[in-house]
């Protein structure tokens, strides 16, 4: 795999630690800008509010950059998103400053993910992006923690300037080591780009996105109370457990890599299937400890074993224009995160019980199991389609050559 991957990989590295980072710092921000713990949650909605218009919208207005020059200049506001958090002088500024680093976010992984499937040999493109993306679960694992523990002693705002130091050695890493490519497909346009996300499959395609990642997101969202209401753990623990999850993700992220690269649509129905039987299990899993932890790890394995497939699935279906494909899946990414913590609030808020979410993650699932077979369903009648149309049938029925009518 090209040196090349390690820069995309540490800019996903900071960026997931700045996305989750905030969570395990919610309590110090609120204290500092004596506010609320729910008034502090809002600056998570502001960053995925910037994730989700950012994503099309920086990907279409650099349409025609170097892809290159395109993830520099992201990372670098990036930088100047976290630094600007860092400087804020109360509630409102430091939502701006929030807004403003999660718009590169998307757009940052869904160039990324075209640059790094051209640096390899079409049979690796899954492997390539789940190399990437490895950057992003590696952040569950150690940036997230090491973000929350400086915050904890040295001040939350030493935690987002840490996160800029990662943005500028990202951009170091850009720009010493991803090729000078041309922007995106020659000759198509923004007109073209936007005319390519149009099609049924594209939009079926970025359904099986929300719903697949919102069954996650309805039980990691209250992995906290199932961990401490219904397996009995000290919230000091908890910690822990969430870097266990980031382990399970990394694994997932790297098996589905290279699953895909043989047989992706098995990979990502074999994905959603492991997801529902994993959530289903929850309320059974989360009785005891141990079998809480292993089921911590089996959530981030069965949901980031999908994460490769989706992503290359959606840049296949927009072939015209895959970066901004790929980044309105980033974009749809973060939909189901808010969508599937809004569901397993529903789910919790009606008294079904500490396990509840992960229940009705279970059921997202499975309905993301429907579209994806939709999608497969469509795939199927159009290639039909194609192979029994008219002009192949005029083949069949051309005059007979010279000789054979001559006789």
């Amino acid at each position: 795999m090209p040196l090349a991957l390690l820069a995309l990989a540490v800019g996903a590295f900071g960026i997931g630690t700045t996305e989750f980072a905030m969570m395990g710092l919610l309590p110090d921000v609120a204290g500092d800008l004596g506010i609320s713990i729910p008034e502090a949650g809002h600056l998570v909605s502001a960053y995925a509010l910037g994730v989700v218009i950012g994503a099309p919208l920086l990907a279409a207005a650099t349409s025609r950059m170097s892809r290159r020059t395109v993830l520099i200049a992201l990372m670098g506001l990036f930088v100047a998103g976290n630094a600007l958090s860092a400087l804020a002088p109360g509630e409102n500024w430091l939502l701006a400053a929030r807004f403003l680093s999660g718009l590169p976010h998307g757009a940052f992984f869904g160039v990324g993910a075209v640059v790094a499937t051209g640096l390899v040999a079409p049979e690796r493109k899954a492997r390539s992006v789940s190399l990437m993306f490895l950057g992003l679960t590696v952040a569950n694992i150690a940036g997230v923690p090491a973000a929350t523990l400086v915050g904890q002693h040295l001040g939350w705002r030493a935690t987002f300037l840490g996160v800029s130091a990662i943005g500028v050695a990202a951009i170091a890493s850009l720009y010493l080591l991803i090729p000078r490519t041309p922007g995106h497909t020659p000759g198509v346009g923004l007109r073209g780009e936007l005319a390519a996300l149009r099609p049924l499959p594209v939009w079926l395609a970025l359904g099986t996105t929300v719903t697949g990642f919102a069954a996650l997101f309805s039980a990691y969202s209250y992995i906290t109370p199932m961990l401490t209401d219904a397996a009995g753990y000290a919230h000091g623990s908890v910690t822990l457990l969430l870097a266990l999850f980031g382990v399970g993700a990394t694994a997932g992220n790297l098996l589905g890599g290279r699953l895909a690269d043989h047989a992706m649509r098995r990979t990502l129905f074999g994905g959603l299937a492991s997801l529902v039987a994993v959530l289903a299990a929850f309320p059974v899993l989360m009785r005891t400890e141990w079998s809480a932890a292993v089921a911590v790890v089996l959530l981030g394995t069965a949901a980031f074993v999908t994460g490769s497939p989706l992503q290359l699935m959606v840049m296949e279906k927009a072939a015209a224009a895959p970066s901004l494909a790929s980044s309105a899946n980033q974009a749809a990414f973060n939909l189901a995160n808010a969508g599937g913590a809004w569901i397993g609030g529903l789910a919790l808020a009606a008294g079904f019980g500490a396990t509840s979410p992960a229940l009705a993650g279970a059921g997202l699932a499975v309905l993301g199991l429907a579209v994806a077979a939709a999608g497969l369903a469509v795939d199927r009648r159009r290639a039909a389609a194609v192979a029994g149309a008219p002009g192949r049938l005029v083949a069949t029925h051309l005059p007979a050559p010279a000789e054979h009518a001559h006789r």
